[in-house]
């Protein structure tokens, strides 16, 4: 049995770490409120723009549309939207985990792969691999020091080009989708090229190309239009990966906490246990002891 002084020494240990876990669950919590905010405001437009985004992509002719083109796949880039910090449970692990089935999959149809890693713990995970392409800028976990559109436009514009000049034939974005504090959806979503409009569950043809009349102009939707909406749905889904991220740990914070206070429970009832027995022993010791001089 460990010694009063080392109980006493793990329950003044727990102690602290459980206070720690307490102000960081109170923290996440003030940053999900906000982030809950901006992507529930975000999604329904996001959502519909991607809707007439693929609509417009569809409604265009191969040369015009360059954003839709249908390539053969022989180079792929993965975009890993990850956190700039851990203590968040299985957040991150669950993407790098997709990423590395993904990325099997692909290596043995005989497609190369490269990561584009937005958040720290992306690029510390992939800056040492075969996937990191040293030519890609490295600066995505800045992108969470006040996450705003006008701060992932250009990572939009590079992903973009990176597509329109050839370097890569498709871009795939993997996050974590919120839907409340305690479930974060993981999603694989393709990027680019942009995607026809899908045919309705209940119909079993495909979906019929519909003949717009464009206003102002067809260019001028091709050169402002698409590339803005390609731009919201990046920002979508860091906003996205910012909500399910503080839900995350809020939820892993909680966990800590709940499991801290039934490990004090369990330390104070041993202390109480060795500290009884401690006096139990003295007290035989004192009455040995006076036994011992009356005879």
């Amino acid at each position: 049995m460990p010694s009063l002084k080392e109980v006493r020494n793990r329950i003044v240990s727990v102690n602290s770490t459980k206070q720690i876990t307490a102000a960081m669950k109170m923290v996440s919590a003030a940053k999900l409120r906000r982030a809950q905010d901006a992507i529930t405001r975000m999604r329904p437009y996001a959502e519909k723009l991607q809707q007439i985004l693929s609509n417009v992509s569809a409604s265009l002719d191969s040369s015009e549309g360059k954003y839709s083109q249908q390539r053969e796949v022989k180079k792929v880039l993965m975009v890993a939207i990850v956190s700039n910090r851990g203590l968040a449970g299985a957040f991150n692990t669950q993407v790098f985990r997709q990423i590395r089935r993904t990325v099997a999959q692909l290596e043995s149809e005989g497609k190369t792969v490269h990561i584009l890693p937005l958040g720290k713990k992306a690029l510390d995970t992939y800056r040492r691999t075969k996937y990191f392409n040293a030519d890609l800028p490295t600066d995505g976990a800045s992108l969470y020091d006040g996450l705003s559109f006008d701060k992932v436009a250009p990572k939009a514009e590079l992903l973009m080009e990176l597509f329109a000049n050839g370097t890569y034939d498709q871009v795939v974005l993997v996050y974590n989708k919120f839907k409340n504090a305690a479930v974060q959806i993981l999603v694989e979503e393709p990027y680019l090229p942009v995607a026809p409009p899908k045919a309705e569950a209940s119909s079993k043809a495909a979906p019929s190309k519909v003949d717009y009349i464009m206003e102002p102009s067809r260019e001028e939707i091709v050169e402002n239009i698409i590339p803005k909406s390609l731009k919201i749905q990046l920002y979508k889904a860091l906003l996205d990966s910012n909500a399910a991220e503080h839900g995350a740990r809020m939820t892993a914070m909680h966990k800590a906490t709940d499991n801290a206070d039934s490990l004090l429970k369990g330390l104070k009832l041993s202390y109480n246990k060795a500290r009884q027995a401690a006096i139990t022993g003295e007290i035989l010791e004192i009455v040995g002891g006076a036994e011992a001089l009356k005879g």
